[in-house]
């Protein structure tokens, strides 16, 4: 998918990976970005390219008011998200249903309302921004990564699902970005700009799946091996 001239919708898109991926799609000559967020006013718009709009991934009717504007979208990347830090045995249930709610129930619904949306404009494609704890948990992880697996396979089912209107599904996987949500965790963190290079650098070539840094290729690379061998330890985000 040649991205020059298209238009974009990000969400999340006042901060952190989510920026980026604004900013990297605007140097790759897109006409247009919707920068969504529950607070579209922090977005910059210092480049008229740039349409904030709201969308709360927690309110569906947000989600549909910005389908109904948002009609010529071509690339949807969800990116927005939370992490609670719930524990699955111990943790409130409200904070592992919230996890849940965003990253599953939440993408979904952002997909649901625009995949009318991007049939309408030759197919298109939508990006899932999730993590290397979609492959494995950690204490202090666990209601996240069980989110994060969620969305996953759900991202592979409505990969299959959306096969035959021509959209690309892409699943990107990282280990820890340097992000408001990794602050104060003393861990190796990549610059959030390298994860939306290599996502749109894999639009370009039709990849459905990323892995931008070397924690997710090995990950993924360990995923059919015994549970033993898989990494214990919380550097990841």
């Amino acid at each position: 998918m040649d991205i020059t001239g298209t238009t974009a919708l990000v969400t999340g898109a006042n901060r952190g990976i989510g920026l980026q991926y604004v900013n990297e799609l605007l140097t790759r000559g897109v006409a247009k970005v919707y920068a969504t967020a529950r607070r579209p006013g922090l977005i910059d718009t210092s480049d008229p390219r740039v349409t904030p709009l709201h969308l709360d991934l927690l309110d569906e009717k947000s989600i549909a008011e910005a389908a109904a504007v948002a009609t010529d979208v071509a690339l949807v990347v969800n990116n927005a998200g939370i992490t609670t830090g719930a524990d699955l045995v111990t943790g409130e249930l409200d904070e592992i249903r919230l996890d849940m709610e965003t990253h599953f129930f939440g993408t979904l619904r952002v997909i649901r309302a625009f995949a009318p949306v991007l049939a309408a404009n030759d197919g298109g494609a939508i990006i899932n921004v999730m993590s290397v704890l979609s492959w494995f948990a950690n204490e202090g992880t666990g209601s996240y990564s069980a989110a994060k697996a969620a969305e996953w396979n759900m991202t592979n089912g409505v990969r299959a699902e959306l096969a035959g209107q021509g959209t690309l599904v892409q699943g990107v996987h990282l280990g820890a970005a340097d992000t408001d949500i990794m602050a104060g965790r003393d861990v190796p963190k990549i610059d959030p700009a390298e994860v939306a290079r290599a996502s749109l650098d894999g639009v370009r070539a039709g990849s459905a799946e990323v892995l931008v840094d070397e924690p997710s290729r090995i990950v993924k690379a360990t995923l059919s091996a015994l549970l033993g061998t898989l990494p214990t330890s919380a550097d990841a985000g």
